[in-house]
Formats: structure tokens, C-alpha cells, sequence
């Protein structure tokens, strides 16, 4: 055969027919395959789409229309995930300067603040600690100052998970007290079906005392960080000094919030063990492994002291110099503090610090001012409190308590800090039209992110504890509703006691 017919038979194998079919195959694989994959992100756009070309309502204007269009696009695909988050925060960059005509300079000012990079360096701080391995030592600590049984152990593994996630973040915790709690269950036995209660107590233990502890101190969450950066941005004005009482510094919010923790502690132990039946009311056989593994290790070493003592220096500079020099710049001197040192590596700290969460916060925060300047911000706020007229709960308590609840009921379906970038501007400005204390309402709309107990993304702590395998996700359900009912009543009752003694 010569090679010109040859030509001729491939070209027929490509004619016409068969090309349409591969390419319909295409087209379909195209339909079925990538874009029901993406429909949620379709759907977030389609729906900012439709709000973007309503007609206006009274008390809003088309730029603040857009920027809500934008809000309700962004809050779906935090919700979905049609997307990484990431690249939503990258579209509401692109959105305000394509969409909203801003010039680009200016956008890139609003994403960085001292709130970002305190998460930044929060973050950075995480990679050192964890780095350090000190979880077997962490385990036999509790166990020799809570005993062997089980109730007292789980009670001491929800305090000192609480007590070092109100300082350094609830997913640092959770990931030091994780391997805590797995072999404090490995010890006492190899086979998962029978710890099941048990492995569920424990582990939950540690995912819900570091989650109440969330609130408990600008440090603990990067949801305090954005509300005390919109108190500042929002209320503080240098001229007027009466203004002062919005810089809101780091010991001011211990005062406030480290209460409410400290008294949820005890009720994370209690409602866990109404819940579920450990079968091992005694851990005994595991803390003798455990001694001998703890024994074999050795002494701690220099460089364990020296993580220590970085570390003590870094909580010392939030108390006393973050006022004078920002929270984010002490969170950055304690991590460069870890890499002078040697206690961790540039490539540890690049390969574990999630820079998409950086830019997450940075770009929520962005949209939340400018659901303020807009005007978007105060209308919602308004036609929220519309909408709780007829209920006679808007203000006071009943308005506190729909706050509450609205919050707590959208952090457990996107994460805690992108609850407060989106509502924090709404609910503020609810603040100032029901006439309550912009303070009070903040930290309503702050705290009540942290009652993320109900799913399994709804907070890190969660989601780190349920890969280690041994829970189920309708374990959280069980005890999460009765953890967050529970957070919310204790909540109230420190705004309607606590808080006005304070001041508010």
C-alpha cells in the first residue's frame, strides 16, 4: 500500500462522522462531568447575578447593591466549596477592582492589617510548636494530676486543651493533643470497635475544650482578631477620645471572654458523657504503657526549654506591648524568635502554614469594609431588625439571642473566621441602629462563632479529631447540639450580668 492511500484511509478514519461523535462525547463528558462538578460555583454566580440587577431597594444604592451581590456569591461558595477558598478570596479581589472600578493599590491596603498578619504569624507559630513533639510528655502530665479514671482524665485533657488554645489557636491544640488522646486509646486497645465510646470521649474532649477555649483571647481565633480590626475600623477615631473604648487591647478581651470559657469547660466533660458510654471506665493498663514510653524517651532537652520559654516571651508581649506595637507584630517576633533560634526551618514553616487561609481572611476582611463604606452593611443591618420588629425582640436580649443563633447557625457551615469578616459589618451596624453597645453586639457576633460543635468543618479542632478515624460524623451532632445550646444560654447570661459591670 502505498503511503498516499494510506493518507487517505486516516483521513476517512477522522471524516466527519466519527469527529462529531468523539466531540459530542466530548461536549458530554464536558455537561455531565465538569460542570455539575462546579454547579454550586455556577449557581454562587448566577444568584450575585440576579441580586446585582434587582431593582433598588429604598436606602441602597447600586454600589452597595453589587458589594451585597458579591457578599451573598461569597458566602455561598464558603458554604459549597465549589472552589478552593483561595480562589475565592482571589475573585473577591478581582471583583472590586473589575466589578466595582477600585483601583487596585488601594484594594491591596485594605487586605492587610495588623489582624492579618497576627493570623499569619499565629499561623507560623503553630508549625514551631507542633514541631517540638511533646504530646507523650503532655499525656503523662494530665494523667498524673487527674488520676486514672476516665471522667478525670477526659476533664483534664478539655482543660489543658482549653487552657493552650485561648493563647495559641484551637488548630495548633488540636494538633499537639490529637496523638494525646490517640494513645491514650491505643493503649488500652488495639482493636477501634471496642473504644468506640471511649475513643469518642476523649477525642471530642479535645476538640471541644480547645473550641470553647476559641473566644477565650485574641490569640485563640482569628474571628477575635477580625472583630477587634473592625472595632478599630469601623469606631476609633484619633481626634475624639471618647473613642478609645473601641482599640480593644488584649487583656481587655481576657477580662471579657475568659470567664464564659472557663465555665463551659466543666459542661464539655459533662454532656460528653451523657452522651456516650466509654467502655473503659478506668485507663490504668494504658497509663502504664504510657509511663514506660515517657521513660524511654529521656529527660526534656535544651531545646524543649527554649521552645518553652519563646513561647512564654510571645504570650508576654500580646499582654503588654500589643497595644503599643499591634498583636500581628508580636505573633511575627515570636515566630522569627523560632527561626534565630533553630527550633524550626523556613521550609517547615512554608510547607506547613496554609498561606490560602492568610489570604482567605485578608480578602474577607476586605469585602467587610466594604459592605461598610457601600452602605450595604447598614441596610442589611436595618432590614434585619425589620424583620425582628413584629417579634418584639429588637433589642435586648431577644436580639441578642437572634444574633446568637444566626451566627452560631452560619459558622457551623463555613469556618468561625469567615462568619465574622461577612456578618461582623452587618451586625455592628445592627449595633447602632437598635441602639445597643457596638462592643456588646461584637462580641455576641464574635463568641457565638466559636460554637462550631455541630459538624465537622465547622471548626479545625473538628475536623483534625475526626481524621483520626474513630468518630462518626453524626458523633458531633449527638453532642454538639446540646454543647451549643448550652454556649449560648452561658452567653447571654454573661451579656445580661457580666458585660454591663464591665462597662457596656
Amino acid at each position: 500500500m502505498t503511503s498516499t492511500s494510506q493518507n487517505a484511509e486516516d483521513l476517512e478514519i477522522v471524516s466527519a462522522p466519527g469527529l462529531s461523535e468523539q466531540l459530542g462525547k466530548l461536549l458530554y463528558d464536558f455537561a455531565v462531568h465538569y460542570l455539575w462538578d462546579k454547579r454550586w460555583f455556577i449557581i454562587a454566580l448566577a444568584v450575585g447575578a440576579a441580586i446585582a440587577t434587582l431593582p433598588l431597594p429604598d436606602g441602597l444604592n447600586r454600589e452597595g447593591m453589587i458589594v451585597l451581590a458579591m457578599s451573598v456569591s461569597a458566602t455561598i461558595m464558603f458554604i459549597t466549596e465549589p472552589i478552593p477558598l483561595p480562589g475565592v478570596a482571589l475573585l473577591i479581589i478581582l471583583g472590586q477592582i473589575f466589578i466595582l472600578g477600585h483601583d487596585s493599590s488601594a484594594v491591596a491596603k485594605t487586605l492587610w492589617n495588623d489582624s492579618v498578619l497576627f493570623i499569619m504569624g499565629s499561623l507560623m507559630l503553630a508549625v514551631a510548636v507542633v514541631k517540638q513533639k511533646l504530646d507523650r510528655r503532655i499525656a503523662w502530665v494530665i494523667v498524673r494530676i487527674t488520676g486514672t479514671k476516665t471522667t478525670r482524665v477526659c476533664l483534664g485533657i478539655s482543660v489543658v486543651s482549653g487552657l493552650m488554645a485561648s493563647f495559641i489557636g484551637e488548630h495548633t491544640v488540636a494538633a499537639m493533643m490529637l496523638p494525646v488522646g490517640m494513645t491514650l486509646i491505643m493503649l488500652t486497645s488495639d482493636d477501634p470497635k471496642k473504644v468506640r465510646g471511649l475513643a469518642a470521649v476523649i477525642l471530642l474532649s479535645v476538640a471541644y475544650g480547645a473550641s470553647v477555649a476559641a473566644i477565650a483571647t485574641p490569640s485563640g481565633g482569628a474571628r477575635n482578631a477580625i472583630m477587634i480590626g473592625y472595632w478599630r475600623e469601623f469606631f476609633f477615631d484619633p481626634s475624639n477620645p471618647e473613642t478609645i473604648k473601641y482599640l480593644m487591647g488584649y487583656v481587655r478581651w481576657i477580662i471579657f471572654a475568659y470567664p464564659l470559657f472557663l465555665i463551659q469547660l466543666p459542661f464539655v466533660t459533662l454532656i460528653l458523657f451523657m452522651t456516650f458510654k466509654p467502655e473503659y471506665k478506668d485507663l490504668s493498663r494504658a497509663v502504664v504503657r504510657l509511663r514506660k514510653q515517657v521513660e524511654e524517651q529521656g529527660s526534656m532537652k535544651r531545646a524543649d526549654w527554649v521552645a518553652i520559654f519563646l513561647f512564654v516571651m510571645t504570650l508576654l508581649g500580646w499582654i503588654f506591648l500589643s497595644d503599643s506595637v499591634g498583636m500581628g507584630t508580636i505573633a511575627l517576633l515570636g515566630a522569627t524568635a523560632f527561626l534565630i533560634a533553630g527550633l524550626v526551618h523556613w521550609e517547615d514553616i512554608n510547607s506547613g502554614v496554609n498561606w490560602g487561609v492568610v489570604l482567605l481572611y485578608g480578602a474577607a476582611i476586605s469585602l467587610g469594609i466594604e459592605m461598610k463604606d457601600s452602605g450595604a452593611a447598614l441596610w442589611v443591618a436595618e432590614s434585619f431588625l425589620g424583620l425582628l420588629g413584629p417579634f418584639g425582640i429588637e433589642n435586648g436580649i431577644g436580639l441578642w439571642a437572634a444574633i446568637s443563633v444566626l451566627t452560631t447557625t452560619i459558622a457551623n457551615t463555613m469556618s468561625a473566621g469567615a462568619s465574622v469578616a461577612v456578618l461582623g459589618p452587618i451586625m455592628l451596624k445592627v449595633a447602632i441602629a437598635a441602639e445597643e453597645s457596638p462592643i456588646l453586639i461584637g462580641f455576641v457576633t464574635a463568641v457565638s462563632t466559636g460554637f462550631g460543635y455541630l459538624t465537622v468543618f465547622a471548626a479545625p479542632a473538628c475536623t483534625i479529631v475526626y481524621a483520626s478515624g474513630y468518630l462518626k460524623v453524626t458523633d458531633f451532632l449527638k453532642a454538639g447540639w446540646k454543647m451549643a445550646l448550652t454556649s449560648i444560654i452561658i452567653m447571654l447570661l454573661a451579656a445580661s450580668f457580666y458585660w454591663p459591670i464591665l462597662g457596656l
